[in-house]
């Protein structure tokens, strides 16, 4: 396999002039390079194709980002990028509503187990919020519980450490629960129940749920008489084409899609039981773009190909394949008690025994499967394009640098290995 350190001078140049007019240098925060190694890892990407991403330096990686996970056929995916070509002849956006806002509503409806109707967004922020907006007009309490990650917007900002500018009385509406911990809710119910409307959780995170949690929780919020909410921002069209709802057999009273559903291009929908969402009409939600037509033609196009195509077994079965001889890689040079991956199969985690080692021992991974053509963040996300080729050529990239890793800690000089900047979490940097 070819080793060689990616000349990145084309990066740096831009980074260097993207610091004096830009914010963090980004726009996204998760896509920033103090997520990777500053240093060895490409800052800036130009263009991407099925599985590949090329770096403005010309750098070529099998990407395993996937864009955060939106990209789940593959980039320049031609049955999606066709639909938007043809549609583009008509128009992006027009002054009344387009006959496309039904279509994808009524695929929705036939795929989505909870889903009578349907509103549409550009991002999951948008409608995890307009969830919660739903959830207390419904109600008519404001108290939100809360478990996983679920955007931007204020509601759920106040929990996280970047939350100046978020007034005192919002952040105290917001709850957080613990994952897999049922007492945790139940003990936030008991305490506050008449007051909450809504728990919302995201279904699966680098742990699947344990001991009919989602059911239990699901149990615990009927009985306070609030709204059951699934965030499947990212478990939807990947975990399966109904979402973790069909997955695991929960059925929630509303639930949350974006990313997966456009493979790239920027759309969300909130769905859920007629009942509820009737109450759409009493709140405000609304704004310009929210039916831009590019986005749902693309969203069209992404459903039929996932049904046509049975993408979600398809790439559950190679993803599980990566995952699986990833761990044995582990399991085989001395590393399976401080790492591993867990997760789904097509959306999968590396996770630590030692935190006070963690951003290091994945750092150095980074590091030496970037210069091995693997663009790896600490996470696999699948996609449709991935094929068995790529996967081999993965797998002896994750051994190579996991054997060095291995070593290096046995030496005790893996610190001194690091040739950039220690990669960190995005809210541990502030």
């Amino acid at each position: 396999m070819n080793i060689q350190k990616p000349i990145i001078n084309e990066s740096n140049r831009i980074y260097k002039e993207a610091k004096k007019i830009i914010p963090y240098q980004t726009q996204t925060l998760s896509k920033a390079p103090f997520n990777y190694v500053e240093g060895v890892s490409p800052k800036y990407l130009k263009k991407g194709k099925g599985c590949y991403v090329w770096d403005v330096d010309g750098n070529k990686y099998i990407d395993y980002g996937m864009a955060l996970g939106p990209i789940v056929l593959g980039y320049c995916y031609d049955k999606v990028d066709d639909a938007i070509r043809e549609q583009l002849n008509d128009a992006i956006n027009l002054t009344l509503m387009h006959p496309l806002e039904l279509e994808v509503s009524k695929l929705l409806v036939d795929v989505i187990p909870c889903a009578e109707m349907v509103r549409f967004g550009k991002n999951g922020s948008d409608v995890t919020t307009a969830a919660i907006r739903l959830a207390r007009a419904y109600t008519g309490r404001d108290l939100v519980v809360c478990c996983g990650y679920h955007g931007w917007q204020d509601w759920y900002a106040a929990t996280l450490p970047l939350n100046a500018g978020i007034p005192d009385d919002i952040r105290k509406l917001t709850i957080k629960f613990n994952y897999n911990d049922i007492n945790s809710l139940k003990k936030i119910l008991e305490k506050n129940g008449d007051e909450v409307s809504c728990v919302i959780i995201e279904p699966s995170t680098a742990d699947l749920p344990k001991e009919n949690f989602l059911e239990k929780a699901k149990e615990l919020c009927h009985k306070k008489g609030a709204v059951f909410i699934l965030d499947e921002i990212k478990t939807g069209f990947r975990i399966a084409l109904g979402g973790a709802q069909e997955y695991f057999g929960v059925i929630p009273d509303i639930a949350t899609y974006g990313k997966a559903m456009g493979n790239g291009m920027p759309i969300s929908a909130i769905v859920g039981k007629k009942e509820i969402m009737q109450h759409m009409n009493d709140i405000f939600f609304s704004f310009t773009s929210a039916g831009e037509l590019l986005s749902l033609a693309a969203a069209k196009a992404t459903i039929n190909e996932l049904i046509s195509k049975n993408v979600i077994n398809e790439m559950s079965k190679i993803g599980s394949n990566l995952m699986t001889k990833y761990n044995k890689v582990l399991k085989d040079v001395g590393l399976e008690t401080k790492m591993i991956f867990k997760g789904m199969n097509n959306y999968n985690v590396l996770t630590f025994s030692d935190p006070k080692k963690a951003e290091i021992y994945k750092s150095l991974l980074i590091q030496e499967m970037a210069k091995r053509g693997i663009l790896f963040g600490g996470y696999n996300i699948m996609c449709f394009s991935h094929d068995q080729e790529d996967i081999n050529s993965s797998i002896q990239a994750f051994s190579e640098s996991a054997s060095l890793l291995s070593a290096w800690i046995k030496e005790g000089r893996f610190e001194e290995k690091l040739e950039g900047i220690v990669s960190r979490p995005v809210f541990k940097r502030y």
